[in-house]
């Protein structure tokens, strides 16, 4: 985890993306956000990039490969598992089975996408300040 990497959200509304911007700007977080409509675009940017990214932030209902499908494509990939960026659904549902497939992927969260802006900015704050603080494997040099 890069805490100064970009922070990757998987959303295929371009109305959610235009909200994640503007409350990233008004928090005055430094990580560049990029965006991704779908896991298969998500994931050929996690293969080929030289970056690490601080987070992901994805849906699970979206075209062509879900989130589901790209948590798992990740946990399988060696090189993209050993970068250990924290990996969160963010959902407009999130019954039980949902959630509890999401663990069983080892995510490191699971959100509930709150009625109101003010209410995704407090979460999105406490989310990047959490992990901020965090100390992972690949934090040390070796």
């Amino acid at each position: 985890m890069d805490k100064n990497g970009p922070i990757i959200v998987i959303e295929d509304s371009k109305g959610d993306q235009r909200i994640f911007e503007e409350i990233f700007k008004k928090l005055n977080f430094v990580n560049e956000l990029l965006f991704f409509t779908d896991g298969n675009d998500a994931l050929k940017y996690l293969n080929t990039t030289d970056k690490t990214p601080f987070l992901v932030i994805s849906d699970i209902n979206m075209p062509k490969m879900n989130g589901f499908e790209l948590r798992a494509k990740i946990q399988e990939n060696k090189a993209l598992s050993r970068m250990c960026v924290p990996f969160l659904f963010f959902s407009t549902g999130g019954d039980k089975k949902a959630v509890e497939e999401a663990y069983a992927l080892s995510v490191q969260g699971f959100f509930r996408k709150p009625d109101g802006i003010d209410a995704l900015e407090n979460t999105l704050f406490k989310i990047v300040e959490y992990w901020k603080e965090c100390v992972a494997p690949n934090d040390y040099n070796e």
